[in-house]
């Protein structure tokens, strides 16, 4: 019996060490996260797949914040002065072309063709398409549990949102969009030990407050229905 009981008390240390194995990983690791996050273009820009795409991307996005919140840019004059500052390079290009007999600016082919607006129409109707399916899901009460993460998070963006302007928080947005994935690629296992860590600690914890409070309020007796 003193062999069974320590060998048991073994097992549990285990079992704490490592609460993770034998159950779901937190963030989905299942599947690679770069066809979690659709594995397209979009994926490879979050995932730095080509670091001089996505690092354009970033600096774009930086310097666009900077101009706004930083300089204070206002969007209108800062749309005046991009179309101005266009078509003053298209001009010097059309005067330099007779000049240094260079080809002449012409609107890029892909611009004019149909098709490619049309694909852009139809990504952009499969965004919606998809956000509206599981919005419509979660908002209908079909997973408890999502539907009141959902509820708890947005509630929690209303605050920050509050005390922090839009710009400011989409540049974290995008900050965030561009940064987590990537290390979450690759530190992903320790990512999901830690949580499932941090997991199984809030559970353990929740059992205890349950076992000396809440387990001790009192409860009135439970009336039976009689039957009729």
């Amino acid at each position: 019996m003193p062999n069974h009981s320590s060998s048991s008390s073994d097992s549990d240390d285990d079992h704490r060490q490592r609460p993770h194995i034998g159950k779901k990983k937190p963030l989905g690791r299942q599947r690679p996260v770069h066809q979690i996050l659709g594995g397209g273009r979009v994926a490879n820009i979050l995932l730095w797949k080509d670091a001089k795409i996505s690092g354009a991307v970033l600096a774009g996005v930086t310097l666009l914040w900077f101009l706004f919140e930083i300089v204070e840019y206002n969007l209108v004059t800062f749309l005046c002065h991009i179309i101005i500052t266009t078509m003053l390079v298209i001009f010097l290009w059309c005067v330099g072309a007779d000049i240094f007999r260079w080809s002449p600016p012409e609107i890029p082919k892909i611009v004019l063709q149909e098709s490619a607006a049309q694909d852009l129409a139809r990504f952009i109707h499969k965004r919606i398409k998809l956000f509206l399916s599981i919005f419509f899901h979660v908002a209908s009460g079909n997973n408890a549990k999502v539907f009141v993460m959902a509820i708890v998070t947005l509630w929690i963006l209303s605050i920050i949102g509050s005390s922090i302007s839009t710009l400011n928080l989409m540049f974290l947005g995008c900050l965030a969009a561009q940064t987590i994935p990537y290390v979450y690629e690759q530190y992903g296992e320790e990512v999901d030990d830690l949580l499932s860590k941090m997991g199984y600690g809030m559970r353990k914890s929740y059992k205890e407050f349950d076992s000396k409070f809440l387990g001790r309020i009192p409860r009135g007796p439970v009336k039976e229905k009689k039957g009729k």
